[in-house]
C-alpha cells in the first residue's frame, strides 16, 4: 500500500538531487578551507595539520574498526526481525544491545520493527537511550575500553529506562499498527569511483603511520632522504583530503548517502519490510569513515582554528563552566544525526571536553536513528528522546560529582 509518505519522500528526494547538480552544499566547506589557507599562512599550516592529525590518529582506526564490524557482520548474516520474534518477552534488551551496536544500523531496524507493530514503546525508549551511533566507532578506535565501558553502561541504561517506561505507561502505550505503516530503506553509493582505489591504498601505510604514531614512535625517519619533507605529515594531509572529496562527491555534484544517516531515502513497501543496503563492505567503510572523517576535521578546526583568531582556549573554558559540561553534553545529544556527537567525542578525545559531558551526550543522543523514527513515527520519536534526556542527565551528573567535581 502506497501512502502520501511515500510521494513526499520521493519529492523531497528529487528536489534534493537537483539541488545538489546545481550547488553541492558540501563542496562549500572545502571551498571555505581552499580560501582561508590562501589568505593566512598560519591557518594554512593549522589545516594541514588538523587533517592530516584527523585522518592517522581517528580515519584509519575508524576504518579497521569499522571493516571488522561489518565483515562480521555479512558473515554472521543476523536476521534481527526473526530474533526479535523468537524472543518477545525480550525485547528491550535486545533493543538495547542493538542500539549498543557502533553506528546506526541496528537502531533503525529496531524503529522499522516497532512502525510494523512488533515491538512497544519501551524497546524504542530502550534503543534509542543505548545508541551512540557513528561516535561509538570513533571511542572504541581511539580508547577500546572506554568505549566498551560506554556500550556496556548505554545497555544497562537503556534496559532499565525500557522496562521502567513499560511498567508505567503499559505495554500497549503507542504501539503503531502494523497494517498501516511499513518501512523499506535503502542506501545508493555515490561517491567518485576513481578515488576509492587511491583511498584504499592509502590505508594501509595510514594504519601503520597511525599506530607508531599513538605509540609516540618517530615516523619521518621511515622515508629516507625525503624525510625533511614530512611526509607523514602530507601522507596524512592527503589521506584527508581524499576523504573529503569523495564525501562531497565534488567532481559528481552526487549527494554522499551515508547507509544510516539524514540522507538515507525511505519508501513504503508492504511487502518487503528489511531493511536493505545495495553497498558493498568495502563501500560502508569507506563511505562511513569518510563521513566520521569530516565531522573530526571539523572538531578539530573548530578548536584549533578558534583558539587561533579568538585566543580563547576552549579546555579552559570547560574547566570554568565545569558544571554546566554534562548539561552541554546531553543538550548535544539531542540534536538529531552523528555529526555533533563525533564533535563531542572528538573534543572528549581531546582532553577538552570531561567524561561526564561525554557520558550525558552518549546516553542521551540517538544518532541518525532519529531521522527515519521521526519520519515514521514523529510523536513516539519525540517522546522517546525526551525520556532518554532523563537517564542522560542523571548518569552525567553522578559522574560528575563522584569523580569530576
Amino acid at each position: 500500500m502506497k501512502t502520501a509518505f511515500t510521494q513526499t519522500v520521493r519529492q523531497s528526494g528529487q528536489s534534493g538531487s537537483r539541488i545538489n547538480r546545481i550547488l553541492p552544499w558540501r563542496t562549500l566547506l572545502l571551498t571555505a578551507l581552499i580560501a582561508l589557507m590562501a589568505m593566512d599562512s598560519e591557518a594554512f599550516r593549522i589545516i594541514v595539520q588538523s587533517v592530516s592529525d584527523a585522518y592517522l590518529q581517528v580515519s584509519v582506526f575508524v576504518a579497521a574498526t569499522l571493516a571488522i564490524f561489518y565483515g562480521l557482520e555479512k558473515v554472521l548474516k543476523l536476521d534481527v526481525e526473526q530474533l526479535l520474534q523468537q524472543h518477545q518477552r525480550w525485547e528491550v534488551p535486545l533493543a538495547a544491545l542493538m542500539g549498543a551496536l557502533p553506528g546506526c544500523g541496528g537502531a533503525v531496524m529496531v524503529i522499522t520493527q516497532y512502525v510494523h507493530g512488533r515491538l512497544g514503546f519501551g524497546a524504542v525508549v530502550a534503543v534509542l537511550t543505548a545508541t551512540m551511533g557513528d561516535a561509538a566507532f570513533l571511542l572504541l578506535a581511539r580508547e577500546p575500553m572506554t568505549g566498551l565501558g560506554v556500550m556496556l553502561l548505554s545497555i544497562l541504561v537503556g534496559v532499565i529506562s525500557g522496562y521502567t517506561i513499560d511498567a508505567i505507561h503499559g505495554p500497549g502505550f503507542m504501539r503503531m499498527d502494523g497494517s498501516k505503516a511499513a518501512c523499506r530503506n535503502y542506501s545508493e553509493a555515490s561517491s567518485g569511483r576513481w578515488l576509492k582505489p587511491v583511498w584504499t591504498m592509502l590505508l594501509l601505510p595510514g594504519v601503520v603511520l597511525g599506530m607508531m604514531l599513538a605509540l609516540q614512535l618517530e615516523t619521518d625517519s621511515l622515508f629516507g632522504p625525503i624525510a625533511t619533507l614530512e611526509p607523514t605529515l602530507w601522507l596524512g594531509f592527503i589521506g584527508g583530503i581524499i576523504a573529503m572529496l569523495m564525501w562531497s562527491n565534488l567532481f559528481t555534484g552526487a549527494a554522499y548517502r551515508p547507509l544510516v544517516s539524514e540522507n538515507r531515502v525511505a519508501t513504503m513497501d508492504d511487502n518487503d519490510p528489511h531493511p536493505t543496503a545495495a553497498v558493498s563492505t568495502l563501500g560502508r567503510v569507506i563511505e562511513d569513515t569518510n563521513f566520521v572523517t569530516v565531522w573530526v576535521v571539523m572538531a578539530y578546526l573548530i578548536y584549533e582554528l578558534g583558539v587561533h583568531y579568538s585566543g580563547v582556549d576552549l579546555a579552559q573554558w570547560f574547566t570554568v563552566w565545569a558544571p554546566l559540561a554534562p548539561l552541554i553534553g546531553v543538550l548535544v545529544g539531542l540534536l538529531p544525526g552523528c555529526g555533533p556527537q563525533i564533535v563531542t567525542t572528538s573534543l572528549y578525545l581531546a582532553g577538552i571536553v570531561p567524561l561526564s559531558a561525554q557520558l550525558g551526550n552518549a546516553i542521551s543522543n540517538d544518532g541518525d536513528a532519529l531521522f527515519p523514527a521521526i519520519a515514521m513515527a514523529p510523536k513516539a520519536a519525540i517522546l522517546a528522546t525526551a525520556y532518554s534526556a532523563v537517564p542522560a542527565l542523571i548518569v552525567a551528573y553522578a559522574t560528575y560529582f563522584l569523580l569530576e567535581a
